[in-house]
């Protein structure tokens, strides 16, 4: 009986066929991440900077316990769930409606007919987690390491049936635009929790980061008691309007930051110092440890950086160190117990040639790694390849490092623009692939030629380019010919752009094996233009905007209209601001604007110049 069907019927969150793969999907409003504080200290500087640029206006803080789970999206279309996401690299995540649909606390129908989009972290509760490893073991199948990868892995399912079978929960904790009736962090929370959404009620507000600061604290012991994990608190400004005026930096908000938790240490013994060549051809030392257990995972590795960071700590192999999750994430070597010294440890050199492919090493001035400069390193060409397969990059699903060793093993390929020549038939010969996951990998990589001139750039992997100053070269030169052609200096004056970057992608772009690649990859059909958002001519295009004081609408939302319109948006006035938009207590950079003769402009006159005409006179 179809006619009976709703939005929330049980038969809707039991999830359909599998899926062949992830669809991306473009957050219109970026769900960036946050800045961490280690420490009070970090804590007090974040109020001194929030302070000092709200220049004496008045305002409180709301502080959240950071449950470790994976963040979402989640959109709805006059009160119907209509598609979820993961957070991906912030602007670009993947449709997971499917696996979100099977969670509970998810609501497919809200209580208004209201088109939102809300943000929040699904997690499992530590009891569950306990339940599902012990049906796990007594099925014969492998235990999942930790609460948070549990269910980060159920949501990144094809099929529907394995989340339909976690315990997975979700809290929500914010909108990606709220209604400009709701003045505080609090009344939104209020809100989504009236039309529906589980809210943590563990959620309170303070007046001073001295509050703050008191209750971080006291979370650190009282973590254990709760029935889920958290690696810390987020600390937010609850007044909405000041978090426009406070603006955001490329990566993460200055109206929040996450308080972490002090590191849990444990004790491990260095087995063994090797090398690792990186796809910019940086030689990584790596320290091979006895297995410990730390923040729900087992470490037998952890980075040493460099040969200046091996010589500041004396680590030795054989010695017993101190070891940690720095973050609660990478696992670092604290300090090494030399009291514990038996006289049997052995001191670790450098290689002087690359140990893939023999090339001499060495240090650039003022650098603290040494590199392969050959272009030809297999070791270089397989993290090269890896990178560019990666979801930030063309998002070939399919294509992980086991793959790529095999595709370079076996000679099929000599570099990425390679793969664009290969028939299914090719990858069926790979270990582990039939006929059906040979032509999913095949299709995923043909797939991947609808990417982006700003996602092909960032594939490349050009050394200091990284997703976001690849979207700015991308936007601002518009095509891959314009970019290879233009200098250190042409390039260093593109607003963002320092003069690091500029030579690093001159110097890529000049050498000879990269002519040929590109050459490869534009024969292959690979997008070699940015295009215009549709509907858009442009008008904007080659203009930047600095934005400050207060505005009637969010800052946010006036910064997407002018990319929207082919222009750029900067943090900074500097020689090269085409225009600042100016609201009410503009402050330092209305000064900075007049002092460098940038022209001022003020919202009624922004909303004519992109008017109906779309064109700035």
């Amino acid at each position: 009986f179809p006619e009976f069907l709703t939005p929330d019927s049980p038969s809707q969150r039991v999830g359909g066929a599998a899926l062949e793969a992830f669809a991306p999907v473009y957050h219109a409003v970026p769900l960036l991440s946050l800045d961490n504080a280690f420490d009070t200290d970090s804590l007090r500087e974040f109020d001194r900077r929030v302070a000092k640029a709200l220049a004496g206006r008045e305002y409180s803080y709301v502080v959240e316990l950071k449950i470790d789970g994976l963040a979402v999206s989640l959109q709805y279309e006059d009160g119907i769930f209509s598609r979820g996401a993961t957070r991906g690299d912030g602007r670009v995540g993947e449709d997971i409606s499917h696996n979100l649909k099977t969670i509970r606390s998810i609501p497919l129908t809200l209580k208004e007919k209201v088109t939102i989009e809300v943000r929040g972290e699904v997690f499992i509760p530590r009891e569950a987690f306990i339940e599902l490893n012990k049906k796990r073991e007594q099925n014969s199948e492998p235990l999942l390491a930790n609460p948070r990868n549990a269910a980060a892995g159920s949501l990144r399912q094809l099929d529907p049936a394995v989340a339909a079978s976690r315990p997975l929960d979700i809290y929500i904790y914010g909108m990606g635009q709220a209604p400009p009736e709701i003045a505080t962090h609090m009344e939104l929370l209020a809100y989504l929790k009236k039309l529906g959404f589980k809210i943590n009620p563990l959620i309170v507000s303070f007046p001073d980061i001295a509050a703050v600061t008191e209750y971080c604290l006291s979370w650190q012991e009282k973590r254990k008691d709760l029935p889920y994990d958290i690696d810390g608190l987020v600390i937010k400004v609850n007044e909405l309007v000041l978090h426009d005026i406070l603006g955001e930096t490329t990566k993460s908000p200055r109206w929040a930051i996450a308080y972490k938790f002090p590191a849990e240490n444990k004790v491990s013994r260095v087995l063994a110092i090797t090398v690792n060549v990186g796809r910019t051809g940086a030689i990584t030392p790596l320290a091979h440890l006895e297995p410990v257990q730390l923040g729900g995972s087992v470490v037998k590795r952890a980075s040493l950086h460099n040969e200046d960071y091996i010589i500041a700590k004396d680590i030795r192999i054989g010695d017993k160190v101190l070891v940690r999750k720095a973050g609660d994430v990478i696992p670092e070597v604290v300090r090494v117990l030399k009291e514990e010294r038996d006289g049997t440890e052995k001191s670790f050199s450098m290689p002087a040639h690359c140990p893939s492919c023999a090339a001499p090493v060495r240090k650039l001035p003022g650098e603290a790694a040494y590199r392969c400069f050959n272009p030809a390193c297999p070791a270089q060409t397989l993290e090269r390849l890896i990178h560019f397969a990666s979801r930030g990059a063309m998002n070939i699903e399919g294509l992980g490092p086991a793959v790529a060793l095999q595709l370079l093993a076996t000679g099929k390929i000599k570099d990425v623009a390679d793969l664009y020549f290969l028939k299914p038939a090719d990858f069926k010969e790979l270990e582990r692939k039939g006929e059906k996951s040979a032509q999913n990998l095949a299709e995923a990589i043909s797939n991947s030629k609808k990417q982006p001139l700003s996602r092909l750039l960032y594939g490349l992997g050009i050394r200091f380019v990284g997703s976001k100053t690849a979207s700015v070269l991308a936007a601002h030169f518009r095509d891959m010919e314009s970019i290879a052609a233009a200098g250190a200096a042409e390039l260093a004056a593109v607003p963002e752009i320092g003069p690091k970057i500029a030579e690093s992608v001159s110097t890529f772009f000049q050498q000879e094996e990269t002519g040929e690649l590109l050459a490869k990859l534009a024969r292959a059909g690979l997008k070699m233009v940015e295009s215009s958002p549709a509907g858009n001519a442009g008008p904007l295009q080659g203009l930047t905007f600095v934005i400050t004081g207060t505005l009637s609408r969010p800052r946010r939302e006036i910064s997407q209209l002018i990319e929207k319109l082919g222009g750029s948006v900067s943090s900074q006035v500097s020689g090269r601001t085409d225009y600042l938009l100016a609201g009410e207590k503009g402050g330092s950079k209305l000064d900075r604007a007049r002092e460098l003769g940038v022209k001022v402009i003020d919202e009624p006159e922004f909303n004519r110049l992109v008017g109906e005409e779309g064109v700035l006179r």
